[in-house]
């Protein structure tokens, strides 16, 4: 016999769980569609070579990398940006640029699982390839505002950043040279708290005056917006990183979300191909479940595949552990898990005139479902409660009205009409 058991940081998901990712993935799809953004798909194994090299030190280690049977190299997409560059070299004179494009579908990495966290999950990324304007950079971040405001999750927070004034700031105190690492550990900051990033700049040979820096540096967060922009400019003077970060805030500004946003210099994403406008999100009661939204522009990410450089800007909702955040605060998606709205009971309506009757309500955007089997009442009223059914209908008589049970309050309502039914049920 053999034990029906799954690899660690991998699950199944149950009806109401799948119902709820089904009903999340149909919110923002219409989202992005309000957009103007369009779906694509790319395979889940790519040549490794294709997604080395792109994401990081620490990503290319997670990859699920194996030989085929052809014996290829090859591995499980990590993410679904690097694909998309890989996508865009080869596609590109069949795109109309600003390509705007969006992608939901499962990732793999073999990274240490946690709540929220697994080594098999689904991203929704959202792109805008082919322009380096701040309008674009702006449109992704009120996509995520929308996005957010929408699903009913509480009170959140996007917190910005630009990769360049971390590397002018990290040149200004001579440390350019190890950027790539002191990025990496700097995004490991809500993970590992400022003690355990002081220690990992230890490791990598930064001296204690060095570490002060940067933690005093990492902590401008705590001023507001424009504020900390005042303190940067102070810093390290006015870039051009800087003044696109003012453009930026007075457009969110002019749409009155600006209080949503903050400047916090601690994100820098850890990805190697990020070099713009950086992003995550902080779900103001849930801070532990970390972001639940993140992203940035890269300028060349491209690069490795065509010629032709393409900069873009893009950001990437990870559903399970916003479903893990919606869980905890009773979001309404989560609440609208059951199979169906109306169930029709076998017995006292034979099977044809209750598929009949099905056509009818599912005409009207009610889901239906008949039951199959021939158990009594009790076991099919237990059927609809267990599949989070609102409605049974119990009988049909001959002037075309309908006995039904409520499940929640367990009331009886005789000879309802069809109409009343769906007036009720909607």
């Amino acid at each position: 016999m053999i034990e029906p058991r799954i690899l660690k940081g991998f699950r199944d998901s149950l009806p109401q769980q799948e119902i709820t990712r089904q009903n999340l993935i149909s919110e923002v799809q219409k989202i992005f569609r309000s957009f103007g953004f369009v779906p694509i798909d790319t395979p889940a194994i790519e040549y490794s070579e294709v997604l080395l090299g792109k994401g990081g030190g620490e990503t290319d280690k997670q990859m699920f990398r194996f030989r085929d049977n052809g014996d290829r190299d090859v591995s499980l997409r990590f993410d679904l940006t690097v694909p998309l560059a890989r996508y865009v070299a080869a596609n590109k004179d069949k795109l109309t640029f600003p390509f705007k494009r969006y992608h939901i579908g499962k990732v793999w990495r073999g990274e240490k699982p946690q709540k929220g966290r697994f080594r098999e999950f689904y991203q929704c990324d959202f792109d805008i390839i082919g322009t380096d304007s701040i309008a674009s950079d702006f449109e992704i971040l009120l996509m995520i505002h929308t996005c957010l405001s929408e699903m009913n999750i509480g009170e959140f927070r996007i917190l910005v950043s630009h990769r360049g004034i971390i590397n002018t700031f990290l040149e200004s105190i001579s440390l350019s040279d190890k950027s790539d690492e002191i990025l990496r550990i700097i995004d490991k900051l809500s993970k590992i708290g400022r003690d355990g990033v002081a220690e990992n700049l230890k490791e990598c040979g930064i001296d204690e005056d060095g570490i002060k820096k940067i933690l005093n540096f990492l902590s401008l967060t705590k001023n507001g917006f424009s504020e900390t922009l005042g303190i940067l400019s102070e810093q390290l003077g006015k870039t051009d990183d800087i003044a696109r970060l003012e453009e930026l805030f007075i457009m969110l500004k002019d749409c009155g979300i600006e209080s949503s946003f903050l400047l916090d210099t601690s994100v820098t994403r850890g990805l190697d191909y990020y070099t713009g406008i950086v992003y995550e999100t902080q779900l103001v009661q849930l801070p532990q479940i970390g972001s639940i939204c993140s992203g940035g522009r890269y300028d060349n990410l491209t690069g490795l595949y065509t010629k032709d450089r393409l900069s873009g800007a893009g950001s990437c909702i990870g559903l399970d552990r916003l479903i893990a955040a919606l869980e905890e605060t009773a979001g309404s998606i989560v609440n609208s898990t059951g199979s169906a709205d109306i169930l029709i009971a076998s017995g006292k309506i034979d099977t044809a005139t209750a598929q009949n009757i099905a056509v009818k309500f599912r005409k009207s955007g009610i889901k239906t479902d008949c039951y199959a089997g021939t158990k009594d009442m009790g076991h099919q009223f237990s059927y609809a409660e267990k599949n989070g059914i609102r409605f049974v209908i119990c009988n049909k008589t001959d002037k075309d009205s309908y006995s039904v049970k409520e499940i929640a309050t367990r009331q009886m309502y005789e000879d309802i009409s069809f109409d009343e039914i769906v007036k009720k049920v909607k």
